[in-house]
């Protein structure tokens, strides 16, 4: 089976997080607070995670690694 994926918008106090299933289906789509980000993660399967590069992209993508996640920084 392959792993779910999910997109995340980073910002300041509020982030955007939509993840889907291999087969497209919708398993999350909710905007959350920053402290609240890591607690989500952990308590989701290992997926693949994608990010827009910014100054923080790099901070995010090692703490959800941590979590056994593998994310993934795209250019703008």
């Amino acid at each position: 089976m392959s792993p779910s994926v999910y997109g995340i918008d980073l910002a300041k106090h509020s982030f955007s997080i939509h993840g889907e299933d291999h087969q497209g289906k919708l398993l999350i789509h909710k905007t959350i607070s920053r402290s609240k980000v890591l607690s989500t993660f952990a308590n989701i399967p290992p997926a693949i995670i994608g990010m827009e590069a910014c100054g923080a992209s790099h901070y995010w993508a090692r703490e959800l690694a941590k979590l056994g996640h593998t994310p993934k920084i795209m250019a703008s």
